[in-house]
């Protein structure tokens, strides 16, 4: 009986994430009112094109690297350079926590975001970008998208 009270107990304590993944136009949206659209001569497309390709749109996502480093989020920021995950040989560029850019709210990850196109080689940072979207018409990443 004490266990089932225990197990009880533990289910109410852990908390589930659910993955939020964003639809093409709802980030669309977002991207543009962070001030994406044209940031260091990449429009919107690019960076809607580059999500897609980097996350799914998802969030949540979290893929584990060779070396041990984890990429987060909707952008796929990795975890030795651009934030931290608890390890003192990380170097943190973007001053923020890797759990924050797996968030719904994508302040801290645009932020980063922005932070890795202006400080590295524009969106080639990306591998997703380049393999899929680099030198492509990219309209059809907002097309039918109500921007602001």
């Amino acid at each position: 009986m004490k266990a089932a009270g225990i197990l009880a107990l533990i289910g109410c304590l852990v908390t589930v994430t659910e993955p939020k993944v964003y639809t093409r136009c709802k980030l669309a949206k977002i991207f543009s009112r962070a001030g994406l659209d044209n940031y260091q001569g990449f429009s919107l497309g690019n960076w809607i094109c580059m999500a897609y390709y980097e996350s799914h749109y998802n969030t949540t996502a979290q893929t584990e690297l060779e070396d041990g480093s984890i990429d987060y989020g909707i952008f796929q920021i990795n975890s030795f350079t651009w934030c931290r995950r608890a390890k003192l040989q990380e170097k943190n560029h973007c001053h923020v926590a890797c759990a924050a850019l797996i968030t719904d709210d994508l302040t801290d990850a645009i932020i980063c975001a922005k932070k890795i196109a202006k400080e590295t080689e524009g969106m080639n940072y990306w591998q997703g970008w380049k393999k899929h979207c680099e030198g492509k018409d990219l309209s059809e990443w907002k097309k039918g998208c109500e921007v602001s």
